[in-house]
């Protein structure tokens, strides 16, 4: 297939351009200055959960080495970082008192940010949940989440909105439903559709009221939310149980919190079971307060699902078929390595409404064992902007690519094994190290290299 060159301008002078990383991934300190624990410093200390038994209480060290980190974002010429304010950094127990120190060093990565000619886009939330409202009464299961992450959201929104444009509400709803609360791999570690639907109809209050409250106090606010997308294909096409498993997916997937923030509800055409989250957790006047207008949808997309019945999976009534298993490359999370998936996400999202701007806030490549040499990583950037240029040159609104990652972090229940970063960094020292795909990121920024 003959390409040919494309480079940043092509993309449009107001795309944006960065790498995005969270808060307990790399940030470290965990217990410094007064802040307070989430659910992922109790779930790393629960055995069996975190491969090697690795934590993120130093994780980078991004809290001490914030400076260094910024520095280097210039040196690479990225100019903008997607980061995440930990929730029980500002307030330890989740409400009630804020940490004043915890206050101060977001505000300190924000300046020295912006003093460095780099854009801060802040998530505000991405899955450290305060331990105390877990214990307290039960997290994400619990209606009095929405009212606390409010009083949240209102803080940052006056502590910060004067010095922040560009904000996303939550990061992956459903990869922190389900992980967390139907299948038990993540914080804080439940099980179940006794947890999954109440989970999942709060955070989907959440979202919706965290738009609305970041938009009244912050006018001038950029205000988005970003989901997790994997475009579903049925294992055997035509064949109709497949088909029907894949709809299932699909609705979970990709489907189950956009639709809710768009005013069309839960996606229980494709999936009957899904009215159980509002028989069973809504209340009156619930369908509307569901619903808030963003200012962007935020596209996370690593991967497809490739899906074939199965009677005995319960509920779902279908498993993914991994590509080890029909033959196809994957990395290091397992995951295929399927380039087009990200056009495929943006064209789906784009049909809600083709005036609502995409931003692709994470895309990205893992690997194992490896230092600065990363052809397989600078090989799929490349491939995945030519799907986002792809997806622009039909007329899709796409405004922005992150990186996921900066740095290599802690992966979640992976620990430190998978390696997304384009930037190395020694466990043994924490020196940071610029790989490849990093030099080719800024020479590609700077108009010098193409796709």
């Amino acid at each position: 297939m003959l390409y040919l060159p494309i480079k940043r301008k092509d993309f449009g002078a107001d795309f944006s351009w960065g790498v995005a990383v969270s808060a307990y991934q790399i940030e470290g300190g965990w217990n410094a200055d007064g802040k307070g624990p989430s659910i992922w410093d109790a779930f790393v200390r629960r055995p069996g959960k975190i491969d090697r038994r690795e934590t993120g209480d130093v994780a980078c060290d991004f809290y001490n080495r914030y400076l260094e980190d910024i520095r280097l974002l210039r040196e690479l010429r990225i100019p903008a970082f997607r980061f995440s304010i930990s929730w029980p950094r500002i307030f330890p127990e989740g409400r009630g008192r804020t940490n004043p120190a915890g206050v101060a060093f977001y505000h300190q990565v924000i300046d020295a940010c912006l003093a460095e000619g780099i854009e801060p886009w802040i998530t505000l939330y991405h899955w450290d949940l305060p331990l105390a409202l877990e214990e307290g009464y039960g997290g994400w299961t619990n209606r009095k989440i929405v009212e606390d992450f409010i009083a949240y959201v209102s803080f940052c929104a006056s502590e910060y909105g004067g010095k922040v444009k560009y904000w996303m509400i939550l990061n992956e709803p459903l990869a922190f439903t389900a992980a967390g609360y139907l299948l038990g791999v993540h914080a804080p570690g439940r099980r179940g559709l006794k947890n999954f639907f109440p989970a999942v109809h709060h955070a989907a209050l959440a979202q919706a009221e965290g738009v609305r409250v970041l938009k009244s106090l912050s006018p001038k606010a950029v205000v988005g939310t970003t989901f997790s997308t994997s475009p579903t294909f049925s294992y055997r096409a035509g064949h109709p149980k497949d088909e029907a498993a894949a709809r299932r997916y699909d609705a979970v997937l990709n489907r189950l919190f956009v639709e809710p923030l768009l005013g069309r509800g839960y996606p229980t055409d494709a999936f009957p079971e899904l009215s159980q989250i509002s028989e069973r957790y809504a209340q009156p006047g619930d369908e509307k307060r569901l619903e808030a207008r963003p200012d962007f949808i935020g596209i996370q997309n690593y991967s497809r699902e490739v899906i074939k019945h199965h009677a005995l999976v319960p509920w779902i009534r279908g498993r993914p078929i991994p590509p080890k298993r029909r033959g196809a490359p994957y990395q290091a999370m397992g995951w295929e390595v399927f380039p087009e998936s990200l056009y495929l996400a943006l064209r789906q999202f784009s049909q809600y409404d083709p005036t609502l701007p995409l931003v692709v806030t994470e895309n990205g490549f893992a690997a194992e064992k490896e230092r600065t040499e990363d052809p397989g990583r600078i090989a799929y950037l490349k491939a995945a902007l030519r799907q986002v240029y792809r997806a622009q040159q039909e007329g899709i609104r796409v405004k922005g690519y992150f990186i996921w990652t900066f740095l290599d972090n802690f992966e979640w229940a992976e620990g430190y094994r998978p390696q997304f970063g384009i930037v190395y960094v020694d466990r043994a020292t924490l020196s940071r190290h610029p790989k490849q795909s990093a030099l080719w990121y800024r020479d590609f920024l700077g108009g010098e290299a193409e796709l």
